[in-house]
């Protein structure tokens, strides 16, 4: 007991080593576009190269260093430049070095006494998007990702609406009904279930060709659910639709839901950085018409995961009473300083991460222009592609694009001047998955599909990673073509 239980000086010669093979492996490998981004095992071949069992003895630090190269080797990169699968992708430096600040110094972002530097800072950031929202005031706290920050909107909106509700429960409230379009995130039918409204109290009102609300439609659900006894409170827009990119038009439904007494939320999780563009923020207008905002700059703007602002216009501390619980022995009222730093009170979570600093780090690293010019870039390779897809022979738009969501078929030769026959779209409906099964295992690149109702299979392509060029974007329509020409 008279001695450290671990060996200081071991431990950073094995830290240097690791952060090498970090530097060499994650950084520099994983975003050359002469590497691959996956190197794909099916789980039996990768559970015996990994050799996951966990044993009684410990290793030698030579053996953990492979292990490192081994674990960064078998994962995706999704850093790299051919990575288009999710809305996030790419590798900020400055942001990943936030990011090890934050794993290094191993704090929770809920009291003043231990995260002083990160209270003031998460303030900051947060009050700095809430103005690009619109917003003079207001509160809001980083949560664990979009759909939590969707669920912290449903919950904060029934508490306003039912306050009795806390103590009280379900037995306090009428039959509660949400709206959001048939295009949202299935966060809100997860948390409908989660808060206990019931997913069968969730409307899904109808969409027009492009994927957005139709504020008539909206209308009828609210009155459809007032004659079947339920009570309406909350109304979610969806600002960048996962699939299509969609934006419902914001400022009709915030008029709705002032004519019905109803809460306004935007789901912002993807489309929210568009606000950072001159250019492009028009796609938001009525934003600041919302009461609560979810904004994930963990995608568009390669902050890395996670990075999810829940953003609020009330200013009368409805997180923090919604959600308080006061514990005596973490939020004590008679510290030595103001505590009404103590933030942590604000969400259900006890120990939280710091998600601010990787953004203010970035954002301090390329400033608000940059930002922008991240953010616009995006959508200036989105319509080089699109152009393309539409130039070359065999492929096809789902629709022009409007964000930086690009969804297109590839038809191959076999298939080409037989859109009539009986079998057609079937045969179409099968080509994403094999082009998707052949990249993986080849490891080239990586780009999701889906179909979206009636519509078959098609390729979703997202440009996000600001390393991106247009040989990559020539590579990944090339090499659709040579994965899928046999098809």
């Amino acid at each position: 007991l008279e001695r450290p239980g671990l060996d200081k000086a071991a431990g950073e010669e094995f830290l240097q080593e690791a952060f090498q093979v970090l530097l060499d492996e994650a950084v520099r490998r994983g975003t050359d576009v002469r590497e691959k981004v996956c190197d794909w095992k099916e789980p039996r071949e990768l559970r015996e190269l990994l050799d996951l069992e966990l044993r009684s003895g410990g290793e030698p630090p030579e053996r953990l260093l492979e292990r490192c190269r081994d674990i960064i080797r078998y994962s995706v990169k999704t850093c790299h430049p051919r990575f288009f699968n999710q809305l996030f992708s790419g590798l900020d430096h400055h942001a990943l070095a936030g990011r090890m600040i934050t794993e290094a110094l191993n704090t929770s972002q809920y009291t003043y006494e231990i995260a002083p530097v990160f209270v003031l800072m998460e303030e900051v950031v947060l009050a700095k998007l809430r103005e690009l929202v619109g917003w003079s005031s207001g509160d809001g706290i980083f949560s664990p990702g979009g759909s939590i920050s969707n669920m912290y909107a449903m919950n904060v909106a029934r508490f306003q609406r039912f306050p009795e509700s806390r103590q009280k429960g379900s037995w306090a409230l009428p039959r509660l009904a949400l709206f959001t379009s048939q295009e949202s995130h299935y966060s809100i039918q997860k948390g409908a279930a989660f808060l206990g409204i019931g997913t069968d109290n969730v409307h899904l009102v109808g969409t027009d060709e492009r994927g957005k609300m139709i504020p008539e439609e909206l209308e009828k659900e609210i009155q459809r659910a007032k004659a079947d006894g339920k009570e309406p409170f909350f109304v979610c827009a969806t600002c960048g639709t996962t699939v299509l990119g969609a934006f419902d038009p914001l400022g009709t439904i915030a008029d709705i839901c002032r004519r019905h007494g109803l809460w306004f939320h935007v789901d912002a999780a993807w489309g929210g950085s568009a606000l950072l563009s001159g250019k492009h923020r028009h796609l938001l207008a009525g934003i600041e018409r919302a009461d609560s905002v979810a904004w994930n700059p963990h995608k568009m703007l390669t902050v890395g995961l996670q990075c999810s602002a829940f953003l609020l216009h009330d200013t009368s501390g409805l997180l923090q009473r919604c959600h308080g619980a006061g514990a005596t022995y973490l939020f004590q009222p008679d510290k030595f300083y103001d505590v009404t730093y103590d933030t942590g009170d604000r969400t259900p979570q006890c120990g939280r991460r710091v998600d601010c600093l990787k953004l203010w780090l970035l954002w301090k690293a390329i400033g608000t222009e940059g930002l922008a010019r991240r953010v616009e870039r995006a959508f200036a390779f989105t319509r080089y592609l699109a152009e393309e897809v539409k130039r070359r022979e065999g492929f096809q738009l789902v629709l022009e694009p409007e964000f930086i969501n690009l969804c297109f078929w590839f038809v191959p030769p076999s298939l080409r001047g037989r859109e009539g026959s009986p079998d057609y779209w079937l045969s179409l409906g099968k080509v994403a998955p094999a082009i998707k099964e052949r990249m993986m295992k080849k490891g080239s690149m990586m780009v999701g599909y889906q179909p979206h109702g009636t519509k078959v299979n098609f390729f979703r392509q997202i440009v996000t990673n600001p390393a991106v060029t247009k040989d990559d974007l020539d590579f990944f329509l090339d090499e659709i073509e040579r994965l899928g020409g046999d098809l």
